[in-house]
């Protein structure tokens, strides 16, 4: 739909570009408060002439890009610059027409533009924010992200602020959305830590599973239970993802080991000593591998209960 109504724009503006020669050719006679209505004529039809093929213009290219993408986060950014880059250019074509004075135009949009750093720098901050984030990509729609005490899903970065759908907050817990949307300023990129959960390179985090065992327990049973019931379920799955951590590991200088099955680390407490199961899994679907380990953790210790006791103390 954007390619046709682009070629009509574009057709306007042939429309009006030819109303203005034929204008100024034949000529209209009568003046309104002193201005010849000839003038005013050309004027009107020259800026819609420029509007219009300006509109055409964003239409068609942003149709062409999009049919050759189809990445949604890649078209979002694309339609963002497009919008910016084609609006600029109508607005300084539409001046330049309306005065006739291009190297004063020029001067003058220098000025002002002096002037609007200081009236309004929020605003412009924010606009440095959003290209920061066009250009060095700490988040994008669609990723799942932290900044400050926000957390959630970007659902859009416009040319000022960012919009989430909110994760966890004041009514949720558990990584779940919440159903409110959070506003950011862009320019709080700049300022403020961004953690990123869902980065196109590796989308995927560490969680952690913690069960809480009395100092009965057969320790090496549980921990080997724990593990085993783990892997079954999701270890081939990992260590596919942990083979693309490793090549994006290969590309820095750090050297770290990476476990590419689940593992369990054991913590000893006051009163019981607990078990923190440690996987890899998406962060969408973080809670419900959870639940489901812990169903399958608790059914096989469970079938043990000579070899797992669980604490019974109050204090828990």
């Amino acid at each position: 739909m954007s390619r046709p109504v682009g070629y009509l724009s574009l057709a306007m503006a042939v429309v009006c570009a030819g109303g203005v020669a034929l204008v100024r050719r034949v000529g209209v006679e009568g003046s309104v408060q002193g201005i010849a209505v000839a003038f005013l004529v050309v004027k009107l039809l020259s800026l819609a002439a420029v509007g219009f093929a300006t509109y055409g213009c964003y239409r068609i290219l942003l149709s062409v890009y999009d049919r050759r993408t189809a990445d949604k986060r890649r078209r979002h950014d694309a339609k963002n610059l497009f919008r910016l880059g084609f609006g600029l250019a109508g607005t300084l074509a539409a001046l330049g027409v309306a005065t006739e004075q291009w190297v004063g135009l020029l001067f003058s949009l220098g000025i002002v533009g002096f002037a609007v750093t200081f009236a309004l720098q929020q605003p412009l901050f924010s606009l440095i924010g959003w290209l920061y984030i066009m250009v060095k990509r700490p988040y994008q729609v669609g990723d799942r992200v932290a900044i400050e005490d926000s957390k959630g899903d970007v659902v859009e970065v416009s040319f000022l602020v960012t919009t989430l759908w909110e994760i966890n907050g004041d009514l949720v817990s558990s990584n779940q959305p919440s159903g409110r949307t959070i506003t950011l300023p862009n320019s709080v990129v700049l300022s403020s830590h961004v953690k990123n959960f869902t980065q196109e390179e590796f989308p995927f985090v560490w969680n952690e599973l913690a069960v809480q065992v009395a100092y009965e327990t057969d320790f090496e049973f549980a921990t080997e239970t724990m593990r085993s019931v783990a892997d079954d379920y999701l270890g081939d799955e990992m260590a596919a993802r942990i083979g693309r951590y490793r090549e994006r590991l290969d590309e820095t200088p750090v050297e770290l080991e990476v476990q590419d099955r689940p593992t369990v680390n054991v913590v000893q407490e006051e009163s019981w000593v607990e078990f923190r199961l440690r996987y890899l899994a998406h962060p969408r679907r973080g809670q419900r591998v959870k639940n489901e380990l812990y169903r399958r953790i608790l059914a096989a210790f469970n079938e043990h209960p000579d070899r797992v006791k669980f604490p019974v103390s109050r204090n828990r």
